[in-house]
């Protein structure tokens, strides 16, 4: 147990609760720590059968990594940043090839980070409360701790849409593109961590768990999100942000107007590269070569000016009102993004090469 983590056991299960609820739980490198060090002992652990996560206070599970921390880092040039980073991504593998079932309950807010730690679970719950979204790419950043993963996988280009606007979406709409599995009410949330924690598991847990929860399902309503597909998919299908812009003004209506305006907000060489590393996860082998993908281009972006420029603008001042490097996705080369995406030779986190061994 830390100040910022609450790690213990009840029952069989494992739990993990993020104490941060002031600052939305975000992720520090220490609560990344005490994550990674809870999940890898209680592998070995065979009276730990489950593991729980969840988020101190009534706001949400957890905003993201705490981007002030990044902030200050980028400032100081001190390597905090890439080393969250490494941490962070080692994390998600763990929580992604996890051979317990891990439990992520995404009550409320769940930004950034928090999908790095609960949408690569294995049973992932939301609430009427939940609002999820990755919106890197307001602040000179990308989808990234494996969102490039979960988008690249989402139905269509659903995943695109979410990735690139930023979009925030409730618990059907997370659940139709793959980011969570069922909704549970908020109120029914106390019995259910009561009863997952009391359960008598067989060898089976997975099944057990699987069946506990389903008698806990609130709702089965129909997406918003499904009955956009049809747009987005004509709209974010092509691979150059200069051609999805064009189709959305195309439409000539309020929401493709809205897009527009959305995305002539985002900075614009994260745009491309958001785009970038979303087709290139398409084709990649699984979760640890996009890490891998991630992380070279989280140091990358990390060194331009734009995620300083964005946070100062989001967080510091509250302005509003980046000034990016490149003014508009017009202007933003191939080569600047390609560049993006090459080898940092000795610097590689290389979680594709450790699996392959």
């Amino acid at each position: 147990m830390t100040d910022e983590l609450i790690i213990r056991q009840e029952g069989a299960a494992g739990r993990i609760t993020l104490n941060r609820p002031k600052a939305l739980n975000a992720l520090t490198l220490e609560m990344v720590h005490g994550m990674l060090d809870a999940l890898e002992r209680w592998l070995t652990d065979e009276t730990v059968r489950i593991v729980i996560v969840d988020g101190a206070g009534e706001r949400g599970l957890c905003a993201g990594g705490d981007i002030r921390a990044l902030y200050k880092s980028a400032q100081e040039n001190d390597g905090l940043a890439q080393k969250f980073w490494a941490d962070e991504y080692r994390l998600n593998a763990l929580i992604a090839n996890y051979p317990k079932p891990y439990i992520a309950v995404m009550d409320g807010i769940v930004m950034g980070g928090g999908v790095g730690v609960s949408a690569h679970g294995s049973n992932r719950i939301v609430t009427e409360r939940s609002m999820i979204a990755m919106p890197e790419t307001a602040i000179g950043l990308f989808p990234d701790v494996g969102g490039s993963w979960l988008l690249a996988n989402a139905p269509g280009e659903i995943g695109s849409y979410l990735g690139l606007c930023g979009q925030r979406i409730g618990a059907v709409d997370a659940i139709y593109a793959g980011l969570a599995d069922v909704e549970v009410s908020s109120d029914r949330l106390p019995r259910l961590i009561e009863s997952l924690v009391a359960a008598d598991y067989g060898v089976d847990s997975r099944s057990d768990v699987d069946t506990l929860i389903r008698g806990f399902v609130s709702s089965n309503a129909q997406a918003p999100l499904a009955a956009l597909r049809g747009a987005i998919d004509d709209v974010f299908s092509f691979d150059r942000i200069e051609d999805i812009l064009a189709a959305a003004a195309k439409l000539g209506t309020d929401w493709g107007d809205e897009l527009v305006k959305t995305l002539r907000g985002r900075a614009p060489h994260s745009l491309k590269a958001t785009l970038a590393a979303l087709r290139k996860a398409r084709n990649l082998g699984g979760i640890e070569e996009v890490l891998d993908m991630e992380y070279r281009l989280a140091l990358r972006m990390f060194a331009l000016p734009d995620f300083s420029e964005g946070v100062r603008a989001a967080v510091i001042d509250k302005t509003g009102d980046p000034k990016w490097s490149v003014a508009r996705v017009e202007d933003v080369q191939d080569a600047m993004v390609d560049v993006c995406f090459d080898s940092l030779g000795d610097q590689e986190l290389g979680l594709s090469t450790r699996l392959a061994r």
